[in-house]
């Protein structure tokens, strides 16, 4: 499995599989067409080249587009994760692939310091694979003013606030990778 730069071509692949009953209700941008969709991709390409956001889709074994995995609201070298993959992809081991991946990526390549993960109350999927993540802290009572601001909004949607940090990657990439040299999957253009 890979991560790839976002395009366009991808799109209707993506669309479809984001469209699921049970993937649908937890994506940041709800498209009500493949037509929007397509303007969305092309607004997130945008922003990344303004440097507001990371945005990779994931692929499979053959190459096959089965999801998306994006740092949002970058700001002084943070920024919030927003991870989906089609249903078919649930439960085999792909979202934590990608996020290593991705992590990779963000810490060793673009310099980012920490990454949140603000997960809505019901999304127990979400909830339950984030912490299995060695690496990550539960952050509602270490970051109270961000825990707060995620909560104060009008959806009236309740969140956890979960942190993974550039220190407490590294310590554990470093033990699980020690006779490699950086970055172990180099991002595919």
């Amino acid at each position: 499995m890979l991560l790839k730069k976002r395009d366009l071509s991808d799109c209707q692949a993506l669309y479809s599989l984001l469209t699921h009953p049970d993937v649908f209700p937890f994506i940041r941008h709800k498209p009500n067409s493949y037509e929007e969709y397509l303007f969305i991709t092309k607004q997130t390409i945008e922003a990344e080249e303004r440097g507001e956001m990371i945005s990779r889709t994931i692929v499979d074994e053959w190459d096959r587009p089965i999801g998306t995995i994006n740092l949002y609201d970058i700001e002084n070298g943070a920024g919030f994760l927003g991870t989906w993959l089609g249903k078919l992809y649930h439960g085999k081991g792909y979202n934590i692939l990608a996020k290593e991946l991705f992590f990779e990526e963000l810490f060793f390549v673009q310099n980012v310091e920490t990454v949140l993960l603000q997960i809505r109350l019901e999304n127990i999927r979400s909830q339950k694979a984030t912490e299995k993540i060695p690496y990550v802290t539960f952050a509602n009572q270490s970051r109270p003013s961000v825990y707060k601001a995620i909560n104060e909004n009008p959806s009236g949607y309740r969140y956890n606030l979960y942190e993974i940090t550039k220190d407490a990657f590294s310590l554990y990439y470093k033990k699980n990778n020690s006779q490699v040299q950086g970055p172990i999957h180099p991002l595919e253009a």
